[in-house]
Formats: structure tokens, C-alpha cells, sequence
């Protein structure tokens, strides 16, 4: 599976800028961009050398010696494709390009995300008090981890995995979020939105989309940092032909005392600082079309009731339990540790 695409440059750029660029990148290709985020090139360590025994200068523009043909291929295409124009071109990294636009890249060791139909719904209503001075004119989405926006990393993760189809759920300062990501053009995505009237808690603006979904569908709340596979996930569902799957996370703490248990006023037994562990909901679902026929428009509902609906209707409710990196940005001290994570892995 592929990576975020890591830099990209304007024809205008000069050569040593560029080659600063491609310093910091991990893909050993900086992509040239024109103004409207479309691609006209690449340049790599090599064609900087070839560029410069050419004679061109440092502060030349970086279109004097980019490719102008960089390797690419199609949203749809297969790894074999991928294989063998890297075979074909001895190259390491293709971009993977729609409209004009890098909406992936597939570098070396890495295989390309094939598309899915799989629709996601990402909640992004909420007010982020606990975050709060944070969230007072920024919504929590737009929270930056670095330099990088939480919902951008979320959106690069589900990319990445193959996902093009996102529908965001949007309130508190809603026009702000709206306002950066677009149409999600820039992100390789189709992004539409559901407008919360009012705040309708973490389920309710999804009764928009009753009559519109056909097949299990993700959703997850904008401020996870996870690396959890979701198609496994979604595998997970269909064999348990269950009508919702709920994202597990263990939960442990210590008790700090030594905890006595009893019989009446006899105490029978001694624990020093015992450990307890529960499974949390991660805030990562997979529901199907159906669950949604248990939600009014403009309703407010949160998960746990539309989850406790369907149980009431004897449907199943399955958890999935998640292994992999979750960090739910709720406090500060979380957000802390998210930043953290994040740069530790673009270092």
C-alpha cells in the first residue's frame, strides 16, 4: 500500500529550491505542478545532475530540467501495470493520476490502492469543546498535526486504501471545512456533505443518506489518527453478516489503592493496584444500508442509540476489535501525543 504523497514543486521554482525539496522527500522525486494542482513533471536527483552538466544554473527554474513524461498510470490500473512500467522505465516510483491530478503514489515495495466502491462518512460536526481555546474559530478537523490538517491525514489514510467516495457531516464552523477540502479534487476524492440544521449528535445527519447507500458503507469520526485496515474491517462485517460492526479498542487503567473485596464485613481477598481493561468504542463503524432506516430526518441521535435500536430489533451488532496505532484527538494532552506520533513518522 502506498504512501501520502510527499512533495511537489511549480515550474517556476528554482533548481535549488527543488533540490531542497527532493531532499526532504523519502520518494527520491519531487512532481512539478502548475497552478491549478495539475502535473507537468519530475525531477529527480539524476535529472538535476544531467541539468546541471547541460549547463544550467541553481537558480534556474526547475522546468528547465524536469521530465516533462513522468511515469504514470490510471486510478484503475493494476500492479501488474505498475510492475511493469517500473521494469520498462527503471524507475522506483509512479504516480497514479486522475484529471490531470496525483492522487496517489506507488513507490518502491508499495502497491497501488485499488479503488473502491466503499462509501465513507465522516463526522465532522462536533464542537471540539474539550479542545477548547483550540477549536474556538478552527473546527477540530482542521486542528493541524505539524503542518498538516488532522481531516487531511484521515482522508490521505483512506486514499491510500483505496477509498474515493466520502460524504462529511459538517456544523461548527462547517463553511471552514468545506472551504478547504472542496469537492476533494485536490485529495483524489469525491467529497459531498451532509448540513447539520442543528447538531444532530454522531448518527443524525446520516438519514440524509437513506435511499442513497447499497451496499456496508465506513463510518468514522474526523479526529482518529489510526492506521487500522478498514477493508479488513469491512471483510470482518460481511462474514459476520452482521447489520453493524462497531471498531473495538482496549481500555485499560490501574487502580492506584489496594483493592479489598468481601463477603458482607469479612474480607476475603487482597489486590494491590490491580489492572481493569474494557473494549471501547473507537469511534470506527461499518454499517449497513438498512441501519439507516432507523434514523428521522433531523433527528438527533448518537451511535450507542442508533446501535441499541438495532440490537432492540434483533439485528447484529459485531465488534471488531483494532490492533493497529488509534489516538482519539479529544484533549489536549491527546493532541499532544498525536503531534508527536506524526512527526515522528514523517522524521
Amino acid at each position: 500500500m502506498s504512501s501520502n504523497i510527499d512533495l511537489s514543486v511549480r515550474p517556476g521554482t528554482t533548481i535549488r529550491d527543488a533540490l531542497a525539496q527532493l531532499d526532504r522527500s523519502r520518494r527520491q522525486v519531487v512532481f512539478v505542478e502548475d497552478a491549478e494542482g495539475r502535473l507537468v513533471g519530475a525531477v529527480s536527483d539524476g535529472d538535476i545532475r544531467r541539468g546541471l552538466l547541460g549547463g544550467a544554473a541553481l537558480e534556474d527554474r526547475v522546468d528547465r530540467v524536469m521530465n516533462a513524461n513522468p511515469a504514470t498510470v490510471a486510478p484503475n490500473a493494476t500492479q501488474d501495470t505498475v510492475d511493469e512500467l517500473k521494469a520498462q522505465r527503471g524507475i522506483r516510483v509512479v504516480a497514479v493520476v486522475d484529471d490531470g491530478r496525483i492522487v496517489d503514489v506507488v513507490g518502491e515495495g508499495e502497491r497501488i490502492a485499488t479503488p473502491l466502491p466503499t462509501s465513507v462518512v465522516l463526522m465532522a460536526g462536533g464542537r471540539g469543546q474539550r479542545l477548547y481555546p483550540i477549536t474556538k474559530d478552527i473546527p477540530k478537523p482542521l486542528v493541524p498535526l505539524g503542518d498538516t490538517p488532522m481531516i487531511d491525514i484521515i482522508l490521505g489514510r483512506l486514499r491510500d486504501q483505496g477509498f474515493r467516495r466520502v460524504h462529511v457531516s459538517v456544523n461548527h464552523l462547517g463553511h471552514l471545512i468545506e472551504e478547504h477540502l472542496g469537492d476533494g479534487a485536490d485529495h483524489g476524492m469525491q467529497i459531498t456533505y451532509l448540513h447539520e440544521p442543528m447538531p444532530l449528535g454522531t448518527a443524525g445527519a446520516m438519514a440524509q443518506l437513506r435511499g442513497e447507500m447499497t451496499s456496508p458503507f465506513v463510518v468514522m469520526n474526523s479526529d482518529l489518527l489510526t492506521d487500522i485496515d478498514l477493508r479488513r474491517m469491512l471483510g470482518f462485517h460481511r462474514s459476520a453478516q452482521a447489520e453493524a460492526t462497531i471498531g473495538a479498542r482496549e481500555y485499560g487503567f490501574e487502580i492506584p489503592y489496594g483493592v479489598i473485596r468481601r463477603d458482607g464485613d469479612r474480607v476475603t481477598g487482597l489486590a494491590e493496584k490491580p489492572y481493569h481493561s474494557e473494549l471501547v468504542s473507537a469511534g470506527i463503524y461499518v454499517l449497513a444500508p438498512t441501519a439507516l432506516d432507523q434514523l428521522e430526518q433531523d433527528e438527533y441521535c448518537d451511535m450507542p442509540t442508533l446501535l441499541s435500536r438495532l440490537m432492540d430489533d434483533d439485528r447484529t451488532v459485531a465488534a471488531y476489535e483494532i490492533r493497529e496505532e488509534w489516538i482519539d484527538v479529544g484533549r489536549p494532552e491527546d493532541l499532544e501525543r498525536a503531534r508527536t506520533a506524526w512527526e515522528r513518522r514523517n522524521r
